[in-house]
């Protein structure tokens, strides 16, 4: 019977191992197709997807540029900070120089002298006729040279609660500048990819996107007619010539971190409008937005700052008609805008 099972366990065993290589070649065909599949390469962004892409980096580049105006806002600050306490120490440590001068003359005029009494060297002069008078003098002199210890102790105490302060300084100004690096790298990191994406686009595109020279805002340059009739309707002179700056530096380009004169970014412009009016801004949208009485958008009139975006990181100057000017971002100069081209977050009236 052993003899007869054989060649069964054989012809089983070659249609077991027929079949396995049969599995064995459908999941290889499998696996290739699959490989080939998987191996094709993502279809290129259209230009609307590389221009929503392009749009959200500079948003979150503006962010990130208005927490770098903040940080360096307060760097300048605690710099300016840390100069007086030092020009404070400098000039306490001039005075303490001074005294310990003069209490150095008197101690080398005591050795020279061999240690006497001051009286009693009198007593014994030439000239006592004078004696009562030098007794006088001696007590007036032991009187000041007292005052002139106190005056150094109290100096050399102020100096050290000084440098104590300035240490302080130095930690936060160490701090801020850390800050400083980590927002510059997130606007400079941002705007890189930003370049990267719209440099896949022709120029034809990114100017029919809003990217380049052509705009989705105004493209008309406004006249000198038009400035005249938005000043004249300015609640007052100052927001008048707030909008008068404003519309003088249409065109400028945007630069991040800029306050002018020839470029800007959005708060940096509305800083400097409101500068040449004679009323100095916070440094920041967040900041800018309480720089003075909120008004609904149904209020508004020239000169009034509008804010966008749920975390108050874009401003322009209202100039009337639902208009504004602002300075958007790295592919257009300072421009003339719709209010509604972004999500309003809110207004405010400076003066």
């Amino acid at each position: 019977m052993g003899t007869h099972r054989r060649p069964r366990q054989r012809a089983t065993g070659g249609r077991r191992a027929r079949a396995a290589a049969t599995i064995t070649l459908a999941g290889a065909a499998t696996a290739t197709g699959l490989g080939a599949g998987t191996g094709h390469a993502e279809p290129e962004p259209t230009p609307a997807e590389v221009s929503a892409k392009v749009d959200k980096l500079y948003r979150e580049a503006e962010v990130a540029t208005e927490k770098y105006n903040g940080a360096k806002e307060k760097a300048d600050a605690a710099e300016r900070r840390l100069e007086d306490l030092r020009d404070e120490a400098a000039r306490k440590e001039a005075r303490l120089n001074s005294a310990r001068e003069r209490l150095g003359s008197v101690a080398a005029a005591q050795y020279r002298s061999g240690g006497l009494d001051p009286a009693l060297q009198l007593a014994l002069s030439a000239d006592p006729d004078r004696y009562l008078d030098g007794v006088a003098f001696v007590q007036r002199a032991g009187s000041r040279q007292t005052a002139t210890v106190g005056r150094a102790r109290e100096e050399l105490r102020e100096i050290e609660q000084l440098r104590g302060a300035a240490r302080i300084e130095v930690t936060s100004l160490t701090s801020r500048r850390a800050e400083l690096k980590r927002h510059r790298e997130t606007v400079t990191g941002k705007l890189a990819t930003a370049r990267r994406l719209l440099s896949r686009l022709s120029a034809e595109e990114r100017a029919r996107l809003g990217h380049g020279t052509g705009d989705r805002a105004s493209r008309s340059s406004p006249g000198p007619r038009e400035a005249l009739s938005a000043s004249a309707q300015a609640p007052n002179s100052r927001a008048a010539a707030a909008v008068a700056y404003a519309y003088r530096k249409l065109g400028s380009p945007y630069v991040w971190g800029a306050t002018g004169p020839d470029a800007f970014d959005c708060s940096g412009l509305t800083q400097a409008a409101y500068r040449a009016a004679g009323v100095s801004l916070p440094r920041t949208t967040y900041a800018q937005i309480d720089a003075g009485r909120r008004v609904g958008r149904s209020e508004l009139l020239p000169g009034d700052l509008v804010f966008f975006y749920s975390g108050i990181s874009h401003v322009g100057v209202y100039i009337g008609d639902g208009r504004m000017i602002h300075a958007p971002n790295p592919s257009a100069p300072v421009r003339v805008a719709p209010i509604d081209e972004m999500p309003f977050a809110g207004a405010t009236r400076v003066v």
